[in-house]
């Protein structure tokens, strides 16, 4: 496939500080690209230089085989950002917003009521065409704010956590139309901080940390990565730590951790911790309610890979 970007050797400083430290990547035609990594990563940083919007020190970049530059206009025409944070008129109404947006680009005006209509009907907001932002609930916000930046059909889009702070219902909307984005033909950097979006969604993921790449691959082949190999989960009234620490000590076991009446034992190697761990509770008179066991999520995989202390 086509690499629709081109990073080689990006660095970018802030004095003292290297935000960006000799990145190199790409992003294939077609793909969804998850960008993930904890605050203070790079993600906007990298970001901002791909559009041109920051300088940065040492480096290139290409987009569609071309240098991005800040006045690179022919390539931006084709590149739809969507960022966190809302950005929409609030005197215009929902229709007035998409149609004032993607009248940027696209100049005659049956065209541009057509593309408008598809992005409406896309993230599913048909009913509110006359709605002005303040009447819409979050959800809704979000739709219209996707809506803005995808209504002029460009073949690359950058969406940045688009379902914070959404009901469920919104935000399977808004990844039901990410992958049709992605099917009619669009190429996706998506960054997020929920793993379970990036699984269903993401062909590829990049991790990075202190503005490197510390991982790259799809969701199956980084969770290979993880040194754990099995997570159970128990739900227990009350444990005394006694138990807890007898747990820790148990073969194989890498972590024990204990918590509002949730028991996460995780093992290193193994598969038949579970029965194990069943038949030692019900020896000691220690009575359960929910259990189950999962192999190593994609969540996990990240703490592993960036740690696990908090980041400003």
């Amino acid at each position: 496939m086509e690499n629709i970007i081109e990073i080689k050797g990006l660095t970018k400083k802030y004095k003292e500080l290297v935000a960006i430290d000799n990145l190199s990547f790409e992003v294939k035609e077609g793909e969804i690209l998850g960008l993930l990594g904890p605050n203070g990563s790079g993600k906007s940083t990298t970001i901002n230089c791909i559009l041109a919007l920051l300088n940065y020190s040492n480096g290139s970049i290409k987009i569609f085989g071309e240098e991005m530059k800040p006045d690179s206009y022919k390539i931006k025409s084709k590149i739809g950002v969507i960022f966190q944070d809302v950005a929409v008129f609030e005197e215009l109404t929902v229709y007035e917003n998409i149609d004032y947006f993607c009248g940027l680009y696209i100049k005659d005006k049956k065209t541009r009521k057509e593309y408008v209509e598809e992005a409406i009907k896309l993230v599913g907001i048909e009913e509110f065409k006359k709605f002005y932002p303040k009447q819409l609930s979050g959800g809704l916000l979000r739709r219209l704010n996707i809506a803005c930046g995808i209504a002029h059909k460009p073949k690359l889009i950058f969406l940045d956590e688009p379902t914070v702070a959404v009901d469920p219902q919104s935000r399977n909307n808004i990844l039901d139309g990410i992958k049709k984005l992605r099917d009619n033909g669009a190429t996706i950097v998506y960054t997020t901080h929920y793993m379970e979006e990036v699984e269903i969604l993401c062909d590829r993921i990049i991790i990075l940390d202190k503005g490197k790449v510390i991982s790259e691959g799809t969701s199956d082949s980084l969770k290979e990565l993880a040194k754990i190999e099995e997570k159970v989960t128990i739900e227990i009234n009350n444990l005394e730590e006694k138990y807890i620490n007898e747990i820790k000590q148990k073969e194989n076991v890498d972590e024990v951790i204990y918590d509002t009446n949730i028991l996460i034992v995780t093992y290193k190697e193994g598969k038949n911790n579970l029965p194990q761990l069943m038949e030692y509770l019900k020896n000691h008179n220690i009575k359960f309610n929910k259990i189950y066991s999962e192999r190593p999520t994609l969540n996990d995989v990240f703490l592993e890979l960036t740690g696990k202390e908090l980041r400003d």
